[in-house]
């Protein structure tokens, strides 16, 4: 299976389930629950690339930020600029505090993008073991 697509992944999937057949198994309910599978993968897989992007999107603007922020720190040191050591050291103490929450914010980020990814993925275990459930049930 060389796709990523889940309609690709799904008609493989239903190509080799078709060459079997089953005594009291419902082929077509086993497919829908791997389809629906197939689709939670897939969801599960966009979820944590969204999430991987917004982090990436997130250390673009901080380096951005830091870097206008050093240029105007380097500026502000020239000695036309008139800058003081009580002064630097102040500019210094707000840059690190700005620094630490920003990586907090990057934190907070991935693991909203790790929770999203896991909770698609849990949702459909949950559900796939309720058509079991039902898959397994004596017909009457």
């Amino acid at each position: 299976m060389e796709s990523t697509n889940p309609n690709s992944l799904f008609a493989e999937y239903t190509k080799v389930l078709g060459q079997f057949k089953l005594p009291g198994v419902d082929v077509a309910a086993l497919l829908a629950t791997r389809r629906k599978d197939i689709e939670a993968l897939a969801e599960a897989n966009t979820t944590a690339l969204a999430g991987v992007q917004s982090l990436a999107s997130k250390q673009a603007e901080i380096l951005r930020t830091t870097m206008a922020e050093l240029q105007t720190l380097v500026t502000r040191l020239t000695p036309a600029g008139g800058q003081t050591a009580a002064n630097t050291g102040e500019v210094v103490q707000q840059a690190l505090h700005k620094a630490l929450a920003d990586m907090q914010e990057l934190a907070d980020t991935a693991y909203r993008a790790q929770t999203d990814s896991f909770a698609v993925v849990t949702k459909r275990v949950a559900e796939h073991v309720e058509e079991l459930k039902s898959l397994l049930q004596p017909k009457k």
